[in-house]
């Protein structure tokens, strides 16, 4: 049974990381947007649990060192709101680098946004003045021959299979390296990091990582965008 007030709606907001922002943790940008939310004024909805923390939900964090021109949060409203007005409360409220550029208002029951975004689009920036496209995508080619990328997280060893993650790399030369236009699929099996793909390539670092957009993915093939099916202001 749904705890849901009936007069309760959803508020689906997509804000940018600036790449100043790229090595500031997912639970550090949580806690800001949601000082944000509450200096904002918007009548947000909280649970019943003992702490009765805001209701609100994140699309999936990013790797620590990457920015992003489009996340997202849910976030469950106490009383209907028109969501050019949400967004205006919000974008006054929020640091610049986060700042919201599009909200829409969604139906209150809708998938976990986490699990329900599960396809990325990346930018990514190798520099190194040996790197050219042709060699890095004949090692990337047996990289995915492999079928996993063994490697550490911290001092933890971890595994991820490139068969249900790696959609496709289109690489290019560009000065002192090489870019990739890379998109990678998320599901409980697990996400692809760039950077743990790169450094399985050629062992190297990337120079920067940009997360450029993020839609759901159905089965027949069809991208559905996360603002697309709601109500409200799209901004540029």
């Amino acid at each position: 049974m749904s705890t849901l007030p009936p007069h309760a709606c959803r508020l689906r907001v997509r804000y940018a990381k600036d790449g100043r922002l790229a090595y500031l943790g997912h639970l550090e940008v949580m806690e800001t947007i949601m000082r944000s939310v509450r200096r904002s004024g918007l009548p947000f909805e909280v649970g019943n649990g003992f702490a009765h923390r805001m209701r609100i939900q994140f699309s999936q964090a990013l790797p620590v060192g990457a920015s992003s021109k489009g996340e997202y949060y849910d976030l469950l409203l106490s009383e209907p709101l028109d969501a050019t007005v949400a967004l205006e409360a919000l974008k006054e409220a929020t640091p610049t680098a986060l700042a919201p550029n599009a909200a829409v208002i969604l139906p209150r029951r809708v998938p976990a946004l986490e699990a329900w975004v599960d396809l990325s689009c990346w930018d990514v920036a190798v520099r190194d003045s040996s790197l050219h496209a042709p060699g890095f995508e004949d090692a990337l080619g047996r990289v995915r021959d492999e079928g996993v990328i063994n490697y550490l997280r911290g001092t933890k060893p971890r595994s991820i299979g490139l068969a249900d993650t790696l959609v496709s790399c289109e690489v290019r030369d560009t000065d002192g390296g090489v870019d990739l236009v890379l998109h990678t699929r998320s599901s409980n099996r697990g996400a692809l990091r760039p950077a743990v793909l790169v450094k399985a390539v050629c062992g190297l670092a990337p120079l920067r990582v940009c997360r450029t957009g993020q839609w759901h993915q159905d089965d027949d093939g069809t991208l559905r965008d996360p603002l697309a099916e709601g109500q409200g202001v799209l901004l540029p």
